[in-house]
């Protein structure tokens, strides 16, 4: 049996495997993928099934119970979800700028990989085709550990998705399904062979990450949302959007886990007496802030940054916007927070002002998902601000290189060469791209004639 560091290793050379992959192959594994998922659906919705008993038997808690559960259409999402990814713009080898450092010597810099990521998720096995999918795309190696409630269910998606691996040339190495504790903590020393750590799950499991490897952590610990209603909300929409970012998924990380009501939508008849009925008739418990559980005969909440993860929220009053933001600030996990109000001014302040990873206005907090955002999937939500923050898609797994071509220049302590520093406009590079989807189309005559239109344009609005 392979040493956790030789699985390590491998995964690393089978993502160079992935990466000498041209993009249309890359994208037409992700398409067999889709295809095979949905092919496989009977067989991965019994295997969940297994898991489910078994974790029904052992008394795991409903959050985690929702978690695990295969959901009808689920299946179909997944394979949309890879088939959306295959059909983003390459990803790899993407300029970023480029450089006359002297005469006849260029310097690019273009996207990469990162290498090998290690992700651990627990209980949600739909993350572990979402994950897939994107690191192949992103030519990336993919290290995956699961929960063990959903063991099987992560076995047997693990297994359809590598087998499509060997005809694209690829080993099935390049994606390794991790089993047991002992072999985490294995992985999280290997800092000289895996690149990054995404924990997706509990604040306990982040924390250990983080305390236990020298290898950099992205993601998040807690996801303690806010919606803010103002009083200038429209409250038949507050009513929807608190009632759906809290109850559409309610042990999600970007549920509604704190209401933060204006105090002049209280009394009889305001705003917030409506929001609370729709909540009430949801079956939504209610829990107070220091002010709320006085003001409005709430039990108090466990605390003002709590995550609960099921049908429950705090709610506290506040008497003014800056408030609310210095409320979300102190006791939020710069998540996703959102307002509501019709003073499209305020909106644009609040948006400027709450830093956090997502920031909303007039939505549900639901909407923070990779999917959702158009990323196809997400390997996680980042909170940290160095590398990635928010959904993390395919862009959130990319690095950069520097590239050098030269005709044999040396420096001799910068004396043989004169520098010259000249940044070179990598538009010509987009208009390359976009005539050569044209010649495809229409043929080599017609798309001379658009290309010329497309540089007349661009020289004409003065687009870069």
């Amino acid at each position: 049996m392979s040493t956790t560091r030789e699985k390590a290793v491998a995964a690393r050379a089978a993502s160079r495997q992935l990466q000498n992959l041209s993009s249309d192959e890359r994208a037409e594994l992700l398409n067999r993928i889709a295809d095979a998922l949905e092919a496989n659906e009977p067989a991965i919705l019994r295997e969940n099934e297994l898991d489910l008993k078994k974790a029904a038997e052992d008394g795991t808690e409903p959050a985690l119970m929702n978690r695990l559960k295969m959901k009808p259409g689920k299946i179909a999402q997944l394979a949309e979800g890879a088939r959306q990814i295959a059909r983003m713009e390459e990803p790899l080898v993407r300029p970023l700028s480029k450089m006359e450092l002297a005469d006849g010597l260029m310097l690019e810099q273009v996207t990469a990989p990162l290498g090998v990521l290690l992700i651990i998720f627990e209980s949600r096995p739909d993350a572990l085709p979402q994950i897939a999918a994107l690191s192949i795309r992103s030519g990336n190696g993919l290290l995956l550990k699961g929960g063990k409630e959903a063991a099987k269910t992560n076995a047997i998606l693990h297994r359809v998705i590598v087998e499509c691996f060997p005809q694209f040339g690829v080993a099935k190495e390049a994606i390794v399904l991790v089993e047991g504790r002992a072999e985490i903590a294995d992985i999280l020393k290997l800092n000289d062979v895996v690149d990054l750590v995404i924990p997706r799950g509990s604040n306990d499991l982040v924390t250990y990450i983080q305390d236990n490897t020298k290898i950099p952590v992205l993601g998040h610990a807690d996801g303690v949302c806010h919606v803010y209603v103002d009083p200038d909300a429209d409250i038949d929409m507050a009513c929807k959007l608190c009632v759906d970012s809290k109850c559409d998924y309610p042990a999600a990380c970007n549920a509604l886990e704190t209401l933060l009501v204006h105090s002049s939508q209280l009394g009889a008849g305001g705003g917030y007496e409506r929001v609370a009925a729709a909540l009430d008739a949801a079956g939504v418990e209610k829990f107070g802030g220091a002010r709320a559980a006085k003001e409005l005969s709430l039990p108090p909440c466990p605390a003002l940054r709590h995550e609960y993860g099921t049908l429950a929220l705090t709610v506290e009053i506040v008497d003014s916007m800056d408030e609310a933001i210095e409320y979300i600030h102190a006791n939020g996990s710069s998540h996703t927070d959102c307002i509501i109000t019709k003073d499209k001014a305020r909106a644009e302040e609040f948006l400027r002002r709450v830093d956090s990873a997502c920031v909303f206005h007039n939505a549900s907090t639901r909407f923070s998902d990779g999917f959702r955002f158009g990323l196809g999937a997400e390997v996680g939500i980042s909170t940290s601000r160095i590398h990635a923050r928010g959904p993390v898609g395919v862009e959130g797994l990319l690095t950069t290189r520097w590239l050098l071509r030269g005709k044999g220049q040396y420096s001799d302590k910068d004396t043989a060469v004169t520098y010259t520093h000249k940044k070179i406009s990598i538009g010509g590079a987009w208009i390359k791209r976009a005539a050569e989807g044209i010649t495809a189309a229409v043929g080599v005559v017609n798309a001379v004639n658009i290309g010329l239109m497309i540089l007349a344009w661009k020289k004409g609005s003065g687009k870069k």
